[in-house]
């Protein structure tokens, strides 16, 4: 296939002769053809294998983005193994015969990332290997923070842009928004689907970039962002759930407690009514028959919805502790400084030598999930260097609160993503409404 210039057009009609074998690629474009995608339009040159042995495609907004490979001459693509289960991709991928990643298997993310290293260092004896750097889908109204698995070679790199310039997207497939079958239902719908790849120049990392991943991938996406015209956010997905980074910490970007607090509030309950008794310091485990009475909810959608905010053990029961923090962090009569104590006081343990209780690595990272939504290795990384100034390996309520409330940038955090309407000016860079709307603007070299 030749390669892209101003102006060409794509194809989605791909021939094979009466004696070629079945080719599943080319049942997956007849697919792309009967749901409106009939010319992919390029623009810019598409650089060989030795310019640039690895391509990177951003935004990433669709199950239709694969389209990308036709104008890139099939480069093998790096891609999540749960993919292999989803119609038309999993077929595409086999095909493609692409490199697959566990996200749950550090040994397999170790193994492709010298897969790709030994491709892209090999001289154009490899084809080129395509990333979607975002590592899923958005909504295209800006670029999510990109993954350092395509940079970690420190060799040049291709950017290459996906538009779909219809007045009316139907493309989308973000974590909010239609389904897999809703969105083929709209785009077959529309009488014609069009799709723009364009080729940006070749990027030459720097000698810094090449030995920081973190550093070459937030450079290039910020190329990309500008060119694309859309900002370049920090904003990235930790499993199903996009978080940003604020400062040494990952924050959900909206507060789930706020779903939580609808649920509760669609039923009539007042969550500072709600009599906990929470025992500090001391788990009791309660499952949903248990957790209906205690909260004297009786719709059982009411009470399933409630119920499934909270994080489950093996055995399906949560943790009463938890409810009780999240009752009281709801509760707007509940003060701030009110709210971190009765954190501390329900989740420090008791130690046998030094203070009577500190808040070690495991209650902190729960607070901070329930609470904020943070993940909890990135709680467990902010503990552990929170806990080197002191000879403790947990905080005290002093050192908690100092972290929660006093310090320069979580403090802020804690009142603006919690108490949005405490603050007088919501949109400022930090508070939830600005979180919401990705306008938060963290250090620009920060890594995950």
């Amino acid at each position: 296939m030749s390669q892209g210039s101003p102006g060409d057009c794509v194809p989605l009609e791909p021939t094979s002769g009466p004696s070629t074998p079945p080719n599943p690629f080319v049942h997956e474009l007849h697919l792309f053809f009967l749901l409106g995608f009939l010319r992919i339009r390029v623009r810019g040159q598409r650089a060989s294998r030795l310019q640039a042995p690895v391509l990177v495609a951003a935004p990433h907004s669709t199950f239709f983005d694969p389209i990308v490979l036709l104008p890139c001459d099939l480069p093998k693509v790096v891609s999540r193994a749960e993919n292999l289960s989803v119609p038309v991709i999993g077929a595409l991928l086999r095909f493609n015969q692409a490199i697959l990643v566990s996200r749950h298997d550090p040994a397999s993310r170790r193994r492709v990332v010298e897969e790709v290293r030994r491709r892209a260092t090999s001289g154009g004896k490899w084809p080129q290997v395509l990333f979607f750097p975002e590592g899923t889908c958005s909504n295209k109204k800006a670029l999510l923070k990109f993954k350092p698995g395509a940079f970690i070679a420190g060799v040049p790199v291709q950017p290459i842009l996906i538009r779909y310039p219809n007045s009316l997207d139907t493309t989308s497939w973000a974590w909010r928004g239609p389904g897999v079958l809703k969105v083929l239902w709209l785009t077959a719908s529309q009488p014609c689907s069009i799709v723009d790849v364009e080729f940006l120049p070749v990027y030459h990392p720097s000698p810094e970039e090449s030995r920081d991943p973190t550093l070459y991938a937030n450079n290039v996406q910020r190329v990309m962002a500008q060119a694309l015209g859309i900002p370049a956010t920090e904003c990235e997905f930790v499993g199903s759930l996009p978080v940003i980074v604020v400062g040494r910490l990952k924050v959900a970007f909206e507060p789930q407690l706020w779903e939580l607090g609808k649920v509760l509030r669609k039923a009539g309950l007042s969550p500072g009514y709600v009599d906990t008794g929470a025992e500090p310091g001391r788990s009791r485990m309660i499952n949903q028959d248990e957790f209906a009475r205690q909260l004297q909810l009786s719709d059982p959608q009411t009470v399933a919805g409630a119920f499934s905010y909270f994080q489950k053990d093996a055995n399906g029961l949560v943790d009463f502790r938890d409810v009780a923090l999240a009752l009281a962090a709801l509760d707007r009569g509940t003060g701030l400084e009110e709210l971190t104590r009765l954190a501390f006081e329900l989740f420090a343990e008791e130690q046998a030598e030094g203070p009577s209780r500190l808040l070690c690595s495991d209650g902190f990272s729960t607070i901070l999930h329930l609470l904020l939504g943070s993940p909890r290795p990135a709680a467990e990384t902010l503990h552990a260097e929170l806990c080197q100034a002191g000879p403790h390996q947990g905080l005290s309520l002093c050192q908690f609160q100092d972290f929660s409330l006093r310090d320069p940038l979580h403090g802020k955090l804690f009142s603006t993503y919690l108490r949005p309407s405490q603050t007088p000016n919501a949109s400022s860079p930090g508070s939830c409404t600005a979180l919401a709307n990705g306008t938060v603007h963290s250090p620009k070299q920060k890594g995950d």
